[in-house]
């Protein structure tokens, strides 16, 4: 079976293993919900409907309202690689949000999560 692409993994399915993982270290659903917010600019309705929709990632940050405009002050390393060098655009903004969601799961402030 071939690999599916960043662009081709649902949201849907992904969005309980952040979950999982931030709940693990005794974060919250709302504070996962903040920082997907914050990143793509969906609100609390939004979200929930690109859950239902089980929308691919491709079109979840295609129709997000707007990534956050400090989106790029994102930094560190993501399975081996600077999120900051990425040249793919959504491979970038999954990975952005993959790194939000290690920080909050890490125990950071949400607050300085969200720069």
């Amino acid at each position: 079976m071939a690999r599916k692409t960043i662009g081709e993994l649902v949201f849907a399915r992904v969005y309980p293993m952040y979950l999982a993982k931030v709940e693990k270290k005794g974060r919250t659903r709302a504070e996962l919900d903040a920082v997907i917010c914050w990143l793509t600019g969906y609100d609390d309705a939004g979200l929930t409907d690109q859950v239902a929709r089980e929308t691919d990632f491709a079109n979840f940050f295609a129709e997000a309202p707007a990534i956050h405009p400090q989106a790029d002050e994102i930094k560190g390393v993501v399975c081996g690689v600077r999120v900051e060098e990425i040249d793919d655009p959504l491979t970038q903004q999954a990975r952005w949000l993959d790194k939000l969601v290690d920080e909050l799961a890490k125990g950071k402030a949400l607050d300085k999560v969200l720069r």
